[in-house]
């Protein structure tokens, strides 16, 4: 089962995705794609690894998150993307970011094709305010928008988050 969970910052996306992982029942990889940068987004990350069950393993896998998906992917298990803006967002602001995001990008549809276990994808819906000034917050918003659709189109459920509320886009009811 691959899924996909969208919602707005704050929208319940990521607590509906780990509900999700802790009632499966499997083994969970707990993939992580936010970097710190300053000490408020390093004390978001603290407090996000305090929440999560102790048993979970966590990956921080930077560019390479084809990859992670793959090492950790099988039968029985739960693979928990949080978060793919994120990881989109260090992709397109790294100094090789067009071949980086050709290359990466091209290894994570892959990845999520070829999943054999639980795969639950986390991201942010940035479709849905106002175009934004400047090249790189449009040239992000127009990524973004591509990559969920493209991920839409492979996992067996889409699920859109708003107040904590899911509703599902495609596959089958919560």
């Amino acid at each position: 089962m691959r899924e996909l969970i969208l919602g707005g910052v704050r929208s319940g996306k990521s607590r509906l995705a780990e509900k999700l992982a802790r009632e499966d029942g499997g083994s969970v990889s707990y993939i992580a794609t936010a970097q710190a940068g300053d000490a408020e987004m390093a004390s978001r990350i603290a407090t996000h690894r305090l929440q999560r069950p102790a048993h979970w393993q966590t990956i921080e896998p930077g560019a390479a998150l084809g990859a992670a998906i793959r090492e950790v992917d099988g039968a029985g298990r739960v693979v928990l993307v949080d978060c793919l803006t994120l990881w989109l967002t260090q992709i397109l602001c790294a100094e090789d970011a067009d071949t980086l995001l050709e290359v990466e990008k091209a290894s994570l549809l892959e990845a999520v094709r070829d999943a054999r276990g639980r795969l639950i994808l986390v991201a942010n819906e940035t479709g849905l305010g106002i175009m934004p000034m400047d090249a790189l917050s449009r040239r992000f918003g127009d990524e973004a928008g591509q990559l969920h659709q493209e991920l839409a189109a492979i996992c067996e459920r889409v699920v859109l988050t708003a107040a904590g509320l899911p509703l599902v886009l495609k596959g089958e009811p919560l």
